[in-house]
């Protein structure tokens, strides 16, 4: 009996585990069996890998073959361990040394020629393996600039099983990678297209700087999706360890840009409004893949005529409103994904979608219209503004003194620096992040600056979690003025964009 191990890792969500793979070839009648709870595509390695040892120059054992996949508890899914399967055969059958797999994590797909295709979320497999205290990690030629990403890990690229074969046995082998496209620069819209809409600016700008969802309504044409277009543009670049994050949940969802292993601007989803719960929160079947919710990780998610969206699409967005994580069970189990995204509603004031004065929207239908944007989800955006139809008089007063993108983001940049230092040593960084009790506790205001606040809270205008969320505004509004502490004028500004809208009475 010859045995042999080699290492792979099985994702759920963007969390991994270190996948023992043993390779037991007995006597016996000839065959060969996958154990460990494989799923559809790891049953089908059998076959992949069989082909692929012997078009690449070697035997197949003619022995009773055994492949075991431990924990034998947690469900295996995905055509990557196909390299780490060959190699416990090809170790157990004495083609290389058992001793040349230890501390090594494989992950690859394989062709029938023997070639080693690149497999999705190689970037959080990887950082799995470095948590885990292993060093050496081999992936196709394809995946080795994602895998490079991870610090303190030597990653080896192979182009077929033959190249595995060699360096295992320390044998020099061509390790070129693919030459990686032309970058071209990201040419994001400027803000200074957008003429007039002054609340509508400064609404995206304070979203920007202070991480906070916002609602913009008003008639088609008035510029609600321009704004929105150019809030990722006002965001900072994503730090090195945001920029990992982002980039795992890409990966998983095998969306990353070919030759571009590392996301480093904040992403955009603008997801049509036909959109199902699974495409948004994430779904599937076996482990769930990540929705648009989750690729908008440390980005905007843009819901464009946000009442024709299902009513159990938009309830669905709550939880990683609040969280900024989505969980989401299946049969095969529990993934998580991070979904600290900021949310951008637009919405027309009514379903016909024309302007005031032609409208012929009875009270009740627009009522109705509005009420499909619930009051749950309402009261976790931090600001409802009105976005109205722009005259020719502004129109042509603002053309050519709008403030640019750079000039906006320059002031975000200063903004989300103040929030830094005054959150320094606290888990987060963005005043939208702060939990509404922290910031009362550390961070006090007196009466005299919310004395209006306090009177819509005690009318029942404002709910305790939309007091908590005028705060914060408040917070970024100071930080955007370079103020120490917010003031009355802060408290107030942060007021009318959380109930200057029509949206709550119209809904009523």
């Amino acid at each position: 009996m010859a045995l042999a191990r080699a290492f792979a890792v099985a994702l759920v969500g963007v969390e991994g585990q270190v996948v023992e793979v043993e390779a037991d070839l007995a006597q016996g009648l000839p065959g060969l069996t996958v154990i460990g709870l494989p799923d559809a595509a790891l049953a089908e390695a059998r076959d992949r890998v069989r082909a692929a040892i012997v078009n690449s120059g070697h035997s197949w054992p003619s022995r009773r073959i055994t492949l075991a996949l431990s924990p034998a508890w947690l469900p295996k899914r995905g055509s990557g361990f196909d390299l780490a399967l060959a190699a416990a055969v090809l170790s157990a059958d004495g083609v290389v040394a058992a001793a040349s797999l230890h501390g090594r994590v494989l992950l690859g797909e394989l062709g029938l020629d023997g070639r080693v295709r690149p497999v999705r979320g190689v970037l959080p497999a990887a950082l799995t393996a470095r948590r885990a205290g292993i060093e050496r990690l081999v992936v196709s030629s394809d995946n080795l600039r994602e895998a490079h990403l991870v610090p303190g890990l030597t990653a080896r690229g192979v182009g077929c099983l033959r190249d595995l074969v060699a360096l295992l046995r320390g044998e020099d082998y061509d390790e070129s990678v693919p030459p990686a496209p032309v970058r071209l620069p990201v040419e994001r819209p400027d803000l200074a297209d957008v003429v007039g809409q002054v609340s509508g600016r400064t609404a995206v700008e304070v979203a920007a700087a202070g991480g906070h969802h916002a609602l913009l309504l008003g008639p088609p044409g008035s510029g609600k999706t321009m704004l929105a277009e150019r809030l990722p543009g006002l965001l900072p670049p994503l730090s090195r360890q945001e920029a990992l994050e982002v980039t795992a949940v890409h990966s998983v969802a095998g969306l990353l840009p070919e030759g571009e292993p590392l996301v480093e601007l904040p992403p955009f989803q603008d997801p049509h409004h036909t959109a199902t719960v699974a495409s948004i929160v994430g779904g599937g079947s076996g482990i769930a893949r990540p929705g648009a919710a989750s690729l908008a990780h440390r980005g905007v998610l843009f819901l464009d005529e946000a009442p024709e969206f299902s009513s159990r699409v938009l309830d669905a967005l709550r939880q990683p409103l609040e969280s900024g994580r989505l969980s989401i069970t299946r049969v095969g189990g529990t993934a998580v994904y991070p979904a600290a995204f900021s949310l951008l509603l637009a919405a027309n004031p009514c379903p016909c979608a024309k302007p005031d004065g032609d409208c012929s929207c009875p009270p009740d239908t627009r009522r109705r219209y509005l009420a499909r944007l619930s009051g749950p989800l309402l009261d976790r955006v931090d600001m409802h503004v009105e976005v109205p139809q722009i005259t020719l008089t502004e129109l042509l007063a603002d053309s050519g003194h709008t403030e640019t993108t750079a000039v906006v983001a320059a002031r975000v940049r200063a903004a989300r620096a103040r929030a830094r230092s005054r959150l320094a040593g606290t888990p987060w960084r963005t005043n939208s992040q702060v939990p509404a009790v922290e910031l009362r506790r550390r961070w006090p205001l007196p009466r005299t600056s919310t004395a209006t606040a306090d009177v819509a809270l005690d009318r029942g205008r404002l709910t305790a979690r939309g007091y908590g969320r005028v705060l914060r505004l408040a917070w970024t509004l100071a930080d955007l003025q370079e103020c120490d502490r917010p003031g009355p004028e802060h408290v107030d500004h942060a007021l009318r964009f959380r109930l200057g809208t029509a949206v709550g009475e119209l809904a009523a």
